[in-house]
């Protein structure tokens, strides 16, 4: 029995640790300087009902301690082409000029990393 419950356990594991990308698996993180951060914001915000249209589900923007225009922005997406494709896309290209993003951003993708398996821990040694 013990040995089933531990097969049954490392199965589910290796299940786990296999399983497609689910929906807000995939993150790209975007850092970017910018000329004036009150203007970039009312530009990033006006910018919401599209960012939806190219397949953002969730965003969040922060702000360096000690530069309020370094910024970095996430944005969740249900895979990992609709991120790229929201990356690649003229409208947010023409929305970052417009709200005074300088230079080229820093763009990279990340998807939920799995957790280990936990490993049952040995019994206490007979004295």
């Amino acid at each position: 029995m013990r040995r089933l419950l531990l097969i049954c356990g490392l199965a589910l594991g290796l299940a786990a640790t296999s399983r497609p990308v689910q929906a807000s698996d995939v993150r790209m993180f975007i850092r970017h300087t910018v000329t004036d951060y009150a203007t970039w914001r009312k530009t990033y915000d006006a910018f919401d009902a599209t960012r939806k249209k190219l397949g953002v589900i969730g965003q969040a923007v922060y702000q360096a301690t000690d530069n309020p225009n370094d910024v970095t922005v996430t944005h969740d997406f249900k895979s990992l082409e609709k991120a790229k494709a929201f990356a690649d896309s003229p409208e947010l290209k023409e929305a970052m000029e417009k709200a005074g993003v300088e230079g080229p951003p820093t763009i990279w993708f990340t998807t939920r990393a799995a957790k280990p398996a936990k490993a049952e821990s040995a019994p206490a040694a007979a004295k």
